[in-house]
């Protein structure tokens, strides 16, 4: 399975009980669709370079995880649903290894 990294801003009227609640969530959506080595960073409320859906300030929050391309459709198709999430965008992170090959 490969490496993602989710980075996803909830709004910042949130509260620290619904933020901690949101962070849970996904979390969870994760590890019920076989995800290993969620490690999750909590980046703290920050001001958006332009404003979101009437939004200034955002929670940012980063997640790093081991797990299948169905699991990550999954939990996005959560946070797309949801109205606590402004923005959120997973990239494929490589592998160390691979990094340091050499091409042929």
């Amino acid at each position: 399975m490969p490496d993602y990294e989710t980075m996803y801003i909830l709004r910042s009227d949130l509260g620290d009980e619904l933020t901690d609640q949101a962070i849970t969530k996904y979390q969870t959506i994760l590890r019920e669709q076989g995800a290993q080595d969620i490690e999750t960073q909590h980046r703290g409320k920050r001001r958006l370079a332009y404003e979101i859906k009437r939004q200034r300030e955002g929670v940012y929050i980063q997640m790093n995880y081991t797990a299948s391309g169905p699991a990550v459709a999954t939990m996005e198709r959560a946070m797309r649903l949801n109205d606590e999430v402004i923005r959120f965008m997973t990239v494929k992170t490589e592998t160390p290894a691979a990094v340091g090959a050499p091409e042929a």
